[in-house]
C-alpha cells in the first residue's frame, strides 16, 4: 500500500515543496523583523538620518513608533487613547 500511496501523492510533491519553502521564508522574515539587533540598527539609522537632516524630528518619531510597535504588537500609528 505504501507504493500506491507514494505514486498517488507524487503529483502533490511540488506543492509540498512550495509550502515548505514558504514556511522557511516566513520563519526567516520573523527572525529578522523581531531581532533586537535589527531593531536597534533601524533606530540608529533613523537617528543618523535625523542628524544629517534627511528626515524631520516627526518622521524620526514615526519610525521609532513603527519599529518599536513591531515588538509590542502596536501598529505604530496613532497612540492609543486613554479610554481604550
Amino acid at each position: 500500500m505504501g507504493l500506491v500511496t507514494m505514486l498517488l501523492g507524487l503529483p502533490l510533491a511540488p506543492v509540498r515543496g512550495v509550502v515548505s519553502l514558504a514556511e522557511v521564508i516566513r520563519d526567516q522574515v520573523d527572525r529578522e523583523l523581531y531581532d533586537p539587533a535589527a531593531v536597534r540598527r533601524e533606530l540608529e539609522a533613523a537617528e543618523q538620518a535625523r542628524a544629517r537632516g534627511e528626515i524631520t524630528a516627526e518622521e524620526e518619531a514615526l519610525i521609532q513608533r513603527r519599529v518599536l510597535g513591531r515588538l509590542t504588537g502596536h501598529d505604530g500609528g496613532e497612540p492609543p487613547t486613554e479610554g481604550g
